[in-house]
């Protein structure tokens, strides 16, 4: 069984990850997150919001629709340029995209293709209370130009100053032609992003890109993603989207071979002209249309490059080396004995004295050993074991994940121990 196998069996076991719709066959592209799997995807968040938003004094934060006028797609360029060429088996009808069929020949039964064609990413919905009265509209294909459209309203009502940026975290779909490697390539997905408003100066701009590129780079690592399974990608000029004048991709050493899950792109003027806006600078007495420096994360590519890098086996033992900001329970709580009521009721007092400002675990079932391994394996950091010595002098074992050293903690400073090991 390979990594990835590892992963998908171990994500649906434990509730990282499951497959939409699985009850009735499930619908490929389509992803559920389970107990577990949306406490990291919300920890990844969260960390993202702090390190873009709180930690800075020139970017706010926005939450734009999903659905919005065709009009913005329109001027967006994504309804004429947001396609990818696709080859059509003629034997069995499946369809590949253009550039990933090798030999023309079809990758599922060795049939003969056809001539690429068109085929448009964007979802079509139908808006409306009546069959007659329903008009199209589309899901977002990405959750950029919600930023765009705003603005001139984000401007306007917080007074911001060029350099600034406007942050988003938020859902977005495609018609993905090939979906696949779990939620590597869905059709519903979610996205972090960044749009970076700056003088329409070549100098500014590339001091803009290569900082942000940097700054997201060392994000990654600071939260235990390992240096090496990471590296910058330039995109040629063929590969470009429409928008980017430059674009760099973070790429992950995946199983499945090195793969982009987040771009730095320099979009120039595109979208604030497209829209005819701009922006005026009082101060200076001019006005101009900013240039936009973006960073743009996928959410759930981030989770599943974190559980790959985490993912270790030491003999039998699986152990998820997650950072403790991004474990789905920070703390887990267990009497020695579960048939010793005193030791229950004393472990239950512990956990419920923790929990009021961790995210707790509670496990009482088997024995100690088979606990550890349970934890170990949704990287639960810190251990807590209530054992006889505790009714004696009110300590507990506190046993580490990576390390398996186990401390001697009283309880009444428990909080302040995890407190710091967090970093909080």
């Amino acid at each position: 069984m390979d990594t990835m196998e590892k992963i998908t069996s171990l994500a649906k076991r434990r509730g990282f990850i499951y497959q939409g719709s699985e009850i009735y066959g499930g619908m490929s592209g389509f992803w559920d997150y389970g107990p577990l799997g949306v406490e990291l995807k919300n920890n990844i968040k969260r960390e993202w919001w702090k390190s873009m938003v709180y930690d800075r004094q020139d970017v706010v934060g926005l939450d734009a629709a999903i659905i919005m006028n065709p009009k913005v797609w329109e001027a967006s360029g994504h309804v004429e340029a947001f396609t990818d060429p696709l080859v059509e088996c003629k034997k069995c009808h499946h369809r590949f995209r253009a550039d990933k069929v090798e030999d023309g020949k079809c990758p599922d039964c060795g049939g003969s293709l056809t001539e690429p064609k068109k085929f448009n990413l964007l979802t079509e919905v139908y808006v409306g209370t009546t069959e007659e009265g329903k008009k199209k509209a589309y899901l977002r294909g990405e959750i950029t130009q919600g930023v765009f459209v705003n603005f001139r309203n984000v401007v306007d009502s917080t007074r911001v100053k060029i350099p600034f940026g406007i942050a988003q975290i938020g859902k977005a779909f495609r018609n993905e032609i090939t979906a696949g490697n779990l939620t590597f390539r869905s059709r519903e997905f979610e996205q972090m992003e960044l749009e970076y408003f700056v003088e329409p100066n070549e100098k500014e701009a590339e001091k803009t890109f290569e900082f942000w590129k940097e700054a997201r780079m060392n994000w990654y690592v600071s939260l235990g993603m390992s240096k090496e399974n990471l590296r910058f990608r330039d995109h040629e000029e063929k590969e470009k989207a429409h928008y980017a004048r430059k674009a760099t991709d973070i790429e992950y050493k995946a199983p499945f071979g090195w793969s982009e899950f987040e771009g730095i792109h320099h979009r120039g003027d595109y979208d604030l002209s497209n829209h005819n806006l701009s922006y005026k600078d009082e101060e200076a007495g001019k006005e101009y249309t900013p240039w936009v420096i973006e960073t743009s994360e996928g959410i759930d590519r981030s989770v599943l490059f974190f559980l790959l890098d985490a993912y270790q086996e030491d003999k039998d033992r699986v152990i998820l080396k997650l950072d403790p900001r991004l474990a789905p329970f920070k703390v887990a709580v267990f009497p020695l004995l579960a048939n010793k009521e005193d030791l229950v009721r004393e472990a239950k007092r512990v956990y419920n004295l923790l929990r009021g400002k961790f995210y707790v675990a509670w496990d009482a079932r088997g024995n100690i050993g088979k606990r550890y391994f349970a934890q170990d394996e949704i990287g639960t950091p810190w251990c807590v074991t209530v054992d006889f010595q505790t009714l004696d002098d009110e300590s507990v074992t506190v046993r580490d994940r990576d390390t398996a050293k186990q401390d001697r903690v009283p309880i009444d400073k428990l909080s302040d121990y995890f407190q710091n090991k967090l970093g909080v």
